[in-house]
């Protein structure tokens, strides 16, 4: 499916993307691989940590945004020309997080962003500019970056790793 353009198509691909990542981890031999050198994400407790937190972030954008106050994004201290070195510091920071823990997070911050997408219209999804805090871009622009699209890339780079 290509970009999602509606709530529907939003939720149908976040949800496909979701679960076609579970049943390929659950399906491994081995979850607790080591990726090649050469990536950032050695495992996949770091690739289900890393969404993890982009969904906190999504959902904190999305609370303070809809107070009608200003989010710092990506996150306090970085810009998005800075998203490397943020990265790195989520990387850094769920070092200690065991892969039980990491799918126990990511499932619950899963949730998180379900509902918000659930809590609104196509409009309000897909209209560009229509929340001050998403800019010039609509919040299912938003949505689709911390789910789909992020699960997606989860899966190619699981992939590609199991390859070599």
């Amino acid at each position: 499916m290509s970009r999602p353009t509606n709530k529907e198509e939003l939720i149908k691909l976040s949800r496909d993307n979701f679960n076609k990542l579970f049943d390929l981890i659950n399906n491994m031999a081995d979850e607790n691989i080591e990726f090649p050198k050469g990536t950032m994400n050695r495992n996949i407790r770091d690739i289900l940590s890393h969404i993890h937190h982009w969904h906190l972030m999504m959902v904190n954008w999305y609370n303070v945004g809809m107070k009608g106050e200003k989010p710092e994004m990506p996150a306090k201290g970085y810009t998005w020309k800075d998203t490397p070195e943020l990265n790195k510091k989520i990387w850094e920071d769920y070092q200690r997080v065991t892969l039980k823990e990491a799918k126990h997070l990511l499932n619950k911050s899963y949730i998180d962003v379900q509902n918000i997408i659930e809590k609104h219209t196509n409009e309000e999804l897909f209209e560009k500019k229509r929340y001050k805090w998403t800019g010039t871009t609509s919040l299912g622009s938003y949505l689709i970056s911390a789910t789909s699209s992020h699960y997606d890339w989860a899966i190619k780079i699981i992939k590609k790793s199991l390859k070599q």
